[in-house]
This record gives C-alpha cells, structure tokens and sequence, in this order.
C-alpha cells in the first residue's frame, strides 16, 4: 500500500473513532462508554484505536474539537449565503432547529460533553464549552449590526443559546418535543425577528 493510501486510510480510521466517540458519549455518557465500544462503533480493531488515541481523555479531546469546528463551520455557512444579520440570525435559528428530533432524544450533545468532562477533563470540558461561546458571539455581533449596544446584544444572545438549552434539557426531561420547538419562536421574538 503507498504513504498516500495508507495516510487516507489512517485518517479515515480517526475520524470514524472521532465520530463514534461523539455519538457514544452523547448517547450513554461519558463513563459509559469504553473504548472498546468506540472501536466497535468505528469498526476499527480495538489493537488500533491505541495508535490513534492513547486514552479516552484524547478522544475526549478530539471530540471538544470536533465540536468547536462543526459550529465554526455552521456559522461560516450562515455568513456566506447572506450579508443581512436579521437574516443571517433567521438562518442560524432554522439551522438550530433542523436537530431538535435528536436533541428530545437524548439532550444537547455539547452540553453532555462538557457536564461529563467538566470532573475529570477540565480543559476538554472548556473546549467544548468554546461552541456556545462561538454560538453567542455570532449572535450578539449579529445583533449589534442591527443597532443594537453591545451589552444589549450580548445580553439577549446569551437569553436566547440559555433558553434553546433549558428547552433542550425540559424537552429531553419530559420527551416532548413541543417545548423545544416552542423554543424556537421565541427566540426569533427575543432577536426582534418576529412579531410579538
């Protein structure tokens, strides 16, 4: 096999182990779930997932990053199909709400991560923590090209990624999902999206 394939496929194995490792700890918690599920789940031989990863607290690490770079790219996404920040805060809500069947299920996979990892893993837990931060700042800038003042803008950010998480952690609780979509209206109200 040449460098090349053999990198390619190197690379494909970490980000099965990478993706697996999410849904596990999202799914079961992250006591949970062993590393031998983790290779079950990525169908990689449990042997190799040690050249990958030394520890579950890397793959921890590897997850937080994940995370971080999926909300990056979610906001990047929403920053290229339109210059409008009424729009662009629209794109971002609809965009959060096409995951709400999944989030009912089995809650906020961030949240998860940094919960689980806060005891243990502390700077594993602040990194995936980065992705609400990241979430809120969009929002808060968003709001300031409105016309808003920056506190303001913050304030009613952080009030909109609180409540999308509440209702997250109430819909999950209850296994109703119409707390989490309610959720939804509301925050487009608190952004001045909607009428009231």
């Amino acid at each position: 096999m040449t460098g090349v394939a053999t990198r390619k496929r190197g690379q494909a194995r970490r980000e099965a182990l990478v993706q697996a490792a999410a849904e596990l700890f999202w799914t079961r918690g992250y006591d949970a779930s062993s590393l031998a599920d983790i290779a079950t789940v990525a169908r990689v031989p449990l042997g190799n997932v040690y050249y990958y990863y030394k520890t579950k607290g890397e793959l921890a690490a590897a997850v937080a990053d994940l995370f971080v770079h999926q909300t990056e790219t979610l906001i990047e996404e929403v920053r290229s199909e339109t210059p409008e920040p009424r729009r662009r805060l629209k794109l971002m809500i609809a965009r959060l709400q096409a995951g709400q069947q999944s989030r009912v299920r089995h809650g906020c996979p961030i949240f998860a991560a940094t919960r689980d990892f806060r005891r243990t893993l502390p700077d594993q837990a602040s990194r995936a923590a980065e992705s609400f931060t990241l979430l809120t700042g969009f929002i808060a800038t968003e709001l300031g090209r409105t016309g808003l003042r920056p506190a303001i803008a913050l304030s009613r950010a952080r009030a909109v990624i609180a409540d999308w998480q509440g209702s997250i952690a109430l819909a999950h609780a209850l296994g109703e999902p119409p707390v989490l979509a309610e959720c939804f209206a509301r925050m487009e109200r608190t952004l001045g999206l909607s009428a009231a």
